[in-house]
This record gives C-alpha cells, structure tokens and sequence, in this order.
C-alpha cells in the first residue's frame, strides 16, 4: 500500500516545489520511497513547465534537496482524484483548494504544516518577502513538517511497523 501527497502553493515555483522535495527527500532516508509519491502544483497558472525559482533551488541544494527536475503544473479536478494527500502550504490555498474540491474529496485537503511540533496550524509564509532568510525559513518549516507527516503517512503504510510517535 502506497500514499500519494500534492503540495500546493500559488504558481508552484517556491514553497510547495520546496515542500515536494523535502517530503520526497526525508521519505527516502526512511526507506518510504518506494511506498510514498509526492508531487506539487500552483493553484494558479502563472508559471506552466517552469522550473522552481532559481533562489529556493540555490538555498535546498546547500541542505541536500534538488529540485531541479521539478516543473510548475496547475491543479486540476484530476488532482483530487489521484491524491490521498493534498497539502496547502497557506490558509488562503486551503480555502482555494477547497472550493475547488469536487464533491467527496475535501478531506483529503489540509495544512503542510498541521502535522509540525513548532509550527503548528501556521502559514508557509512567501519566501520573496523575506529575502535570503525568507527561503531558509521556509526550509525549516517544511522540514519539521515534513518529518510528522511521514509519521503518520508510515503509520498508514504499515501500522504494524510504525507509530504515529515516530518509534519502530
């Protein structure tokens, strides 16, 4: 059994191709990465087959995360079908993705952050308003984040080998 996780942002060039291949990253030094798909999308459609914006490339690569190969896609009806997890790195995403969630599918919708010990029930902010800190804070964000979602995401994968509390 496998999980699947879209994060999502506005044009997919910043925070959520950073969420993508945090998650992504920190499910293969668990060994879930066979067993967890992660991809991301913008809810707009501002920056279609670009790659990720040049800074938040530069500032994951110097804490091991490429995300060079990642393109901008725009959500899709299709998304929510595909999907288990639909993960809105703000409020304002999550309402957007919410309305545009076909009937059924709501649940699946919910906060990257939810599942962080620090940030709990906060917003991803947009890295452009904070400069070079900006894109590092982000970072850290997504990594603490990241590290409770595989936690429960492992526990749904394998509840006889995972606890929600991290231990095996």
């Amino acid at each position: 059994m496998g999980v699947s996780v879209l994060v999502v942002c506005t044009g997919n060039i910043c925070r959520s191709p950073t969420g993508e291949g945090v998650l992504r990253a920190k499910a293969k030094e668990r060994g879930l990465d066979k067993a967890v798909h992660v991809a991301s999308a913008g809810t707009h459609d501002y920056h279609i087959g670009d790659a990720p914006d040049a800074r938040s490339m530069r500032h994951a690569i110097k804490r091991g995360y490429d995300l060079s190969a990642q393109r901008a896609q725009q959500v899709s009806e299709e998304h929510f079908e595909k999907y288990d997890y639909i993960l809105a790195m703000d409020r304002s995403h999550l309402r957007i993705l919410k309305a545009l969630a076909p009937k059924g599918s709501r649940a699946k919708i919910g906060l990257y952050l939810e599942m962080s010990k620090s940030w709990k029930g906060e917003d991803v902010p947009d890295p452009y308003y904070g400069g070079p800190e900006g894109f590092e804070t982000v970072l850290d964000m997504v990594e603490e984040a990241a590290e409770g979602w595989l936690d429960v995401m492992a526990a749904e994968i394998d509840p006889r080998a995972f606890r929600l509390d991290g231990a095996r």
